[in-house]
């Protein structure tokens, strides 16, 4: 840091990604992080995502993580629940695949069929 301006810039960052991971109405996603799913570049995929939802001005949005799921073939995992429709668990999210998750599923509730490894829809 050199300037006051950079470090109020950091930490106005550092708030809006807190209350994206602490936000409780709408939308939730999950990420999986447990060691095998960050050794598979699960931090930059929930960057990607907290990035991306910031740009968006997503504020409604629930992220949070969670350990590994079992699928470690499929790591990065993310599972996106939107209201009233069930989670769908996207598998191998790559921070570029994160972007395109939320512009399309988040935004605008198209499910990327090839992406999806597991689904709640009954």
């Amino acid at each position: 840091m050199k300037s006051l301006e950079e470090l109020a810039r950091i930490r106005e960052q550092a708030k809006q990604n807190l209350q994206l991971r602490e936000s409780r109405d709408g939308i939730k996603i999950v990420v999986g992080m447990g060691t095998c799913g960050i050794a598979a570049g699960a931090r930059e995929t929930m960057n990607a995502i907290l990035d991306e939802l910031i740009k968006r001005n997503l504020s409604q949005v629930i992220v949070t993580q969670t350990g590994c799921v079992g699928l470690c073939e499929q790591e990065p995992i993310i599972d996106v629940t939107l209201p009233d429709q069930p989670k769908v668990t996207y598998g191998k999210v790559s921070p570029d695949k994160a972007r395109q998750i939320i512009a399309n599923h988040v935004v605008n509730g198209n499910i990327i069929g090839e992406w999806v490894i597991r689904s709640d829809k009954q």
